[in-house]
């Protein structure tokens, strides 16, 4: 059996690739498959994250696994299967840290055929442009409407305590 993605490029174009990979791949494969097919070496940093159905963001699969620990999941122990299991499921691919490359993956088709090798571009459209775009990085408030301002006031006074009479 083979999976048919789609990855598409997040720049002002558009820039699209459907690729039919084996399912059994590891998620390394397709990094390397998906570098290039959009151009580039595959020898920068990379990640993929899991993303629901509105693309937000979840838990990050590294290319390396640079934890302690040698449990925890990297590109390299981990299939195709294990992140990608029904038609519309996603992922986030971010390639070259320092460039941001940014690509949406979703599973179009779960029962493709291959003829040969482990995986085949079979959509092409648009070129990938020569510098990755600005990202601007946007958090979400963690204390709504508090004004830190105000919490830092409350403190401001502490250096003029005397603590020696404790």
């Amino acid at each position: 059996m083979a999976y048919k993605i789609r990855v598409i490029l997040d720049v002002e174009e558009d820039v699209i690739r459907d690729i039919i990979v084996n399912e059994t791949i590891s998620l390394e494969n397709l990094h390397f498959t998906i570098a290039k097919s959009f151009g580039f070496s595959g020898q920068e940093m990379a990640s993929f994250y899991r993303a629901d159905e509105d693309w937000e963001q979840g838990i990050e699969i590294p290319l390396c696994n640079m934890s302690e620990d040698d449990d925890d999941i990297s590109m390299d122990n981990c299939s195709l299967t294990e992140v990608l299991r029904r038609k519309g499921d996603k992922l986030i691919y971010v390639y070259d840290f320092f460039a941001m490359w940014t690509f949406f993956i979703e599973l179009t088709d779960n029962k493709a055929t291959l003829k040969e090798g482990n995986s085949k571009t079979v959509f092409s459209f648009g070129d990938a442009p020569e510098k990755a775009p600005e990202k601007e990085f946007t958090s979400e408030s963690i204390y709504g409407d508090v004004d830190i301002d105000d919490f830092n006031d409350e403190f401001e006074s502490l250096d003029d305590m005397d603590f020696d009479n404790y």
